[in-house]
């Protein structure tokens, strides 16, 4: 259950990129290697992966010198550092 005021939107920068590329779950889910079910629940905020999940999960949407993100609570401002 989300108790803080945007909690479980912290990820929304990250299906904004998914998007920006025109891929499906299922298609970063499966270059990355992951199921779609963990994918969604990475993009949701609802799990956070591994180290090695995250980098293949930025390479496939294209900032892999930024993989850590994933891991961390990133505020959706952060979208701005992968717009050109």
């Amino acid at each position: 259950i989300c108790s803080k005021k945007g909690e479980g939107e912290m990820k929304a920068w990250l299906k904004a990129l998914r998007y920006e590329k025109k891929l499906r779950q299922q298609d970063v889910a499966q270059a990355a290697s992951i199921s779609r079910q963990f994918y969604n629940l990475i993009e949701n905020d609802s799990r956070r992966p591994s180290p090695e999940a995250a980098k293949r999960i930025a390479g496939v949407l294209g900032f892999p010198d930024k993989w850590y993100m994933l891991l961390e609570d990133a505020p959706a401002e952060q979208l701005t550092l992968f717009s050109g």
